[in-house]
């Protein structure tokens, strides 16, 4: 390796590893920040909080990674043109090409540990994080109650003065809000002197006996005078027994605890397989439905009309009296109906399988869009820098997060139409890298030839010569 290849790379992996540590320390703290009620005020000891973040930061990494890349290829490209190092470079014959010919080999093998960590350890780590959030629920159920404040745990606010025993699972002074659906005016309160959570780690259900207490719902009346009154009714209670389900503690989707194989927790070939079967199974579902559908058109001759609806019906209708003819039309029309939700509902089941069929096959695009995502940073970044000619963390920061939002926006934006089948999920995934790709090409030509950002004598020259014509110079 060449004394200026060393220099290069050393340049670069030096802003590249400051950079990628600082923004994944940012990106650390949000983590925090969105998981924080799951963390504060729950008793957890430090290793349980190193390893909840432990799980939770390699779904950071495909944003971290990307803009750590187009970050230091605008620092340091932008450094080496605004010290005149580049213009050495060129009155020496080395071209930006020649330049960018050791970082290329770089950001190569970065692609490629890029994908094998999102095709690998993510799934890995999400399938570990989200276990590791059902364990907490189960093992110490009592941390998601807090002491001296009301915690919302599925349908009910529970508040308790103190925890005690054996991972606080002995609870003193109990008050429970039982929320009401919509709609309904009934209010329960349930009042306790203690009680105890009991749960078992093969079981989903979580037990709440109370002990000593009372139990407090209004009523409303059906006569309106009568609501003014605000009539209730009040029992006690020596032991009363509340079954929570474990995935409302915490905020946690039971259905991505027991499903073990979400997309998210697949890698490439497994996902290829999960949507091979998904594919095959909708195409059956679609199969079954429109056989046992339209049977009676089917079996007509000619393909069936208004006229032929109408001329059936009457056909039909006229061997029947008078009195039964309503009834018939009325027992019609319910099927009708009838027949109108099950569509509805088939329509709906097969909608369903569709979107996670289009999860899938994003989350299977996702791994390679990683990899490419860090050369179609650093093809932009690098050239940018080129011109630019910019150093440090003002204007290069004020560059990489605006072409950085443009990437993600793009790419959440087609991601969600693509959930919803409005666009093929392919085209959807790579949207962002299909339209910023023009760009990073144009950006290297223009860095390549020394040509600006912006070349200011193309847009003038126009107005300058609509003004030599309106306005002649005399002799």
């Amino acid at each position: 390796m060449k004394i200026l290849d060393k220099y290069l790379l050393k340049t670069y992996l030096t802003t590249f590893t400051l950079v990628f540590v600082i923004l994944f320390f940012i990106f650390i703290l949000q983590t925090v920040w969105l998981f924080i009620a799951e963390l504060a005020g729950k008793d957890l000891d430090l290793w349980m909080v190193i390893k909840f973040l432990l799980f939770a930061t390699p779904r950071i990494i495909p944003l971290v990674l990307p803009l750590s890349v187009l970050l230091a290829s605008i620092m340091t490209f932008g450094n080496l043109a605004e010290t005149y190092e580049f213009a050495a470079m060129k009155s020496a014959g080395i071209s930006l090409q020649r330049a960018l010919k050791v970082l290329t080999v770089f950001i190569l093998l970065l692609s490629i540990v890029a994908f094998t960590f999102a095709n690998n350890f993510i799934p890995y780590a999400e399938f570990k994080f989200i276990n590791f959030r059902k364990n907490i629920a189960q093992s110490k159920p009592a941390l998601a109650i807090a002491e001296g404040q009301f915690n919302n745990v599925g349908s009910y606010n529970i508040k308790v003065n103190k925890k005690s025993g054996q991972n606080g699972k002995n609870l003193s002074e109990i008050t429970i809000h039982k929320k009401s659906n919509i709609g309904e005016g009934n209010k329960t309160v349930i009042k306790a002197k203690y009680g105890e959570l009991i749960s078992e780690k093969e079981s989903n259900i979580l037990k709440l006996i109370l002990n000593d207490g009372y139990y407090y719902e209004d009523i409303k009346p059906k006569n309106y005078e009568d609501r003014d009154k605000i009539p209730f009714a009040k029992s006690s209670f020596k032991k009363y027994v509340i079954n929570i389900d474990l995935a409302k503690l915490n905020g946690v989707d039971e259905s991505n605890q027991n499903i073990t194989n979400t997309y998210s927790m697949l890698n490439v070939k497994e996902l290829k397989y999960t949507i091979d079967s998904l594919n095959k199974n909708i195409n059956t579902d679609i199969r079954a439905n429109c056989e046992s559908r339209n049977q009676f058109f089917l079996s007509l001759n000619e393909k069936p009309t208004t006229k032929k609806f109408q001329k059936i019906s009457k056909d039909l209708l006229s061997s029947y009296p008078n009195d039964k003819k309503l009834e018939i039309v009325s027992m019609a029309s319910s099927n009708m109906v009838s027949a109108g939700f099950s569509i509805e509902s088939v329509k709906n089941d097969l909608t369903f399988k569709k979107k996670n069929i289009n999860n899938h096959i994003l989350a299977l695009n996702d791994k390679f869009i990683i990899a490419f995502a860090c050369f179609l940073m650093f093809f932009i970044g690098a050239p940018l820098g080129a011109i630019i000619r910019k150093g440090g963390l003002g204007m290069p920061i004020v560059f990489a997060v605006l072409i950085f939002i443009t990437f993600h926006f793009i790419n959440t934006f087609g991601k969600r139409i693509s959930q919803e089948d409005g666009l093929p999920p392919f085209l959807g995934s790579w949207m962002s890298s299909i339209i910023l790709t023009p760009f990073a090409i144009l950006l290297t030509y223009r860095a390549t030839n020394d040509i600006g950002l912006i070349n200011m004598d193309v847009i003038l020259e126009p107005f300058q010569k609509l003004i030599k014509r309106l306005f002649p110079s005399q002799k």
